[in-house]
């Protein structure tokens, strides 16, 4: 049987590949040519896996919504990750990368981020560590996510806003790839997603596999076999999605089920939806599926969440989508916010507006009673208090 996974040369089926400049080529080739051994050592493991225990808090509970579930009539169990330290996936990755860095000599870290949850745990794990630290963000995301910015430079961090483009999560990737460029040797580029050139997909999505290693023990406790009939996850990047479906990749009785970013409507010209706008192009040092007009030039993309605005998406998740392995929907703005509410009233539970994107599916699906459901919550919402309530009063205006 042909695996989804990543082949020897980086690429899931025809995407991946490491498509970088010249000045690139010897620092990305060392790390492909380490990560692997280094990830897969013991001494690794067993410091890794002790910061996620100790550190972050994991594992992370498997919480059966029995409110969501009577509603949707399924099983619905929330995988969160919410409760992480610093409040999101992220970390998970962070940490991986920052061990990885210190064993590669690496002196120096670099970041982008969007929502700033990757940013956030980009400068934890550098504090813990005690390096350095410059987080890149496009200037739109750093007024409408103050309090993350806020709690990197607490952290120490250097957070540098990018003017360039609509502001935003491309924008800011395009600065830490030119600062990468410059600064080639005593620099490691923590990537907060499933992007960029190989081995960057696959190193995030393993260091993120904690997710379903997890969910397959987990699932086993509460209902007696270690799969689930749905997996379901925000994708947009897709680091939460990666790990929340990578031991199962290859396991058919799974349903994977993913929600990008609709924004305004597919149709709408203000959208981030990769699967159903993109084309095959490069972006980031990656061929993928790409938001892109005829000549090649990137489409801005747009949603109200500022972790899925990006034109792009994982050349594992082009893959899952192109294969028919998964099955992506889009989810427009106003359908994940009225999804994080229904969250919020019937689970007491406050989602990343992300993660609004995976509960926004629901309504748009169709389950049997006894179906095993299994949702990622990749984040919390309180970075989001503002947008929600922004939205509430708008409504409550229009009435």
């Amino acid at each position: 049987m042909n695996s989804y996974n990543v082949n020897p040369d980086g690429f899931y089926g025809d995407f991946g590949g490491a498509y970088i400049p010249e000045i690139l080529y010897a620092t990305v080739k060392k790390l492909e040519e380490s990560y692997d051994a280094i990830i897969s050592s013991d001494s690794f493991k067993e410091e890794y896996h002790q910061l996620l225990r100790d550190y972050v808090g994991r594992p992370s509970p498997l919480y059966y919504a029995s409110r969501m579930s009577e509603k949707y009539g399924c099983k619905l169990y929330l995988k969160r990750e919410d409760l992480n330290h610093t409040g999101a996936h992220k970390i998970n990755n962070a940490i991986g990368q920052i061990l990885l860095a210190k064993k590669m000599g690496k002196t120096r870290i670099i970041a982008e981020t969007g929502a700033g949850q990757h940013g956030v745990a980009t400068a934890t794990v550098c504090a813990l560590m005690n390096m350095p630290c410059r987080i890149y963000m496009g200037a739109t995301d750093v007024e409408r996510q103050s309090v993350n910015v806020e709690r990197m430079k607490m952290l120490g961090a250097e957070v540098f806003p990018v003017h360039s483009g609509n502001k935003t999560l491309k924008d800011a990737t395009n600065e830490a790839i030119r600062d990468w460029c410059q600064h080639p040797r005593d620099t490691f580029y923590i990537i907060g997603s499933t992007v960029g050139p190989h081995p960057y997909p696959d190193m995030v999505a393993r260091l993120q596999s904690v997710i379903s290693e997890e969910i397959k023990w987990q699932i086993q406790e509460k209902e007696g076999r270690d799969y689930p009939d749905y997996l379901i996850a925000c994708v947009g990047g897709g680091s939460n999605a990666a790990g929340t479906i990578y031991h199962y990749i290859d396991d058919e009785r799974v349903k994977i089920v993913l929600g990008e970013a609709g924004g305004l409507g597919i149709d709408s010209g203000m959208t981030a939806a990769t699967i159903q706008r993109g084309t095959l192009g490069i972006i980031h040092g990656s061929r993928t599926l790409v938001m892109q007009t005829e000549d090649g030039q990137i489409v801005e993309p747009y949603s109200i969440s500022a972790g899925l605005d990006y034109p792009g998406i994982g050349p594992m998740h082009a893959n899952l989508a192109s294969q028919h392995r998964a099955t992506v929907m889009a989810v427009n703005d106003d359908e994940a916010v009225e999804a994080a509410f229904e969250l919020t009233r019937l689970e007491g539970i406050i989602p990343a507006l992300e993660s609004a994107h995976a509960l926004g599916l629901l309504p748009k699906m169709k389950f049997n009673p006894d179906d095993v459901v299994v949702l990622t919550v990749s984040g919390r919402g309180d970075k989001d208090l503002s947008t929600y309530l922004r939205v509430r009063n708008e409504k409550k205006t229009e009435k």
